[in-house]
């Protein structure tokens, strides 16, 4: 078996095996220790409740076609 690959073969091979003796690689390779391109956006968007598209104002005023 190659290294890297799970305990169940090729089959899985995303699930990379993991113990606990190697406490302190698993704190270097976490979340958070890149990057982090897409996921420090969500904190901010969650707390304005994703919200989508310009803002009410920037759009001009609101013309009722009726």
């Amino acid at each position: 078996m190659t290294k890297g690959t799970s305990s169940f073969g090729k089959k899985h091979t995303a699930k990379t095996r993991k113990y606990n003796w190697s406490e302190k690689a698993k704190r270097r390779k976490t979340t958070g220790t890149g990057r982090m391109r897409s996921l420090k956006l969500v904190a901010r968007k969650f707390r304005n409740g994703f919200q989508v598209g310009a803002p009410k104002g920037a759009r001009g005023p609101a013309s009722s076609s009726s």
